[in-house]
């Protein structure tokens, strides 16, 4: 059986669950957290980090991206990557701006504040600046979506790919912690509730950690 390291609110590891599903893949779920992973993380993934997919042949891969070319390249049966070179190249800029751009600018402060420093007992005090800033940042992101999806049927071009997977990916975990302002973006919003809708979005919606309420409306399509 193929394997994930995971931890539910991550970004990353929200990526390689929706390929995945996506794929049709079956694969069950090791539940770790991003600030404490267990010495079975690193027996396959010296750095200790997540996500790590350990494929059925005993393959272990870690960090989103490389998971991502290697299920493509094993698994191509469904292509998540577009159409034609064009879309292709979008495809894998879009998920890059959301794994190193929108990561650093916005997610990763949202979950370090509301998540990290928590419950991982860090001596760091809260930084309500942290948020600010991110919510800041937050609008130009969406605005960019915004004129992506405008112009396109999905981020990338005609095709849905792993743009939209990676987007969806790290906005979920955000929308789980309901700091995004979805009425001021419709157009995205429109766009997010076609993504809620994919069968393979089922699983994400269902989180619902017990420490960390799911915002109301976070598993409804119609919201």
């Amino acid at each position: 059986m193929r394997l994930l390291y995971h931890y539910p609110l991550c970004g990353a590891s929200r990526v390689v669950r929706f390929m995945l599903a996506e794929k049709k893949l079956d694969f069950s779920l090791q539940y770790e957290t991003t600030w404490g992973v267990s010495d079975k993380v690193y027996e396959v993934n010296v750095f200790g980090t997540l996500p790590v997919f350990v494929d059925m042949s005993g393959t272990s891969v870690y960090g989103s991206s490389a998971i991502r070319e290697y299920l493509e390249s094993v698994y191509p049966e469904v292509n998540l990557l577009g159409g034609d070179y064009f879309e292709m190249t979008e495809a894998r800029k879009i998920a890059d701006w959301f794994d190193f751009v929108f990561a650093k600018d916005v997610y990763s402060n949202v979950v370090n504040e509301k998540i990290i420093k928590r419950f991982s007992r860090s001596s760091e005090p809260a930084n309500p600046n942290n948020i600010r800033l991110a919510s800041s940042k937050l609008g130009l992101h969406m605005e960019y979506l915004s004129w992506l999806i405008d112009r396109r049927n999905w981020l990338s071009g005609q095709l849905f790919s792993v743009a939209d997977i990676y987007a969806a990916s790290f906005l979920s975990v955000l929308d789980y912690l309901d700091f995004v302002p979805w009425k001021k973006y419709e157009v995205v919003k429109d766009w997010y509730a076609r993504i809620k809708s994919r069968p393979a979005f089922r699983a994400i919606l269902s989180d619902n950690l017990a420490q960390i309420p799911a915002s109301k409306e976070y598993s409804n399509p119609d919201f």
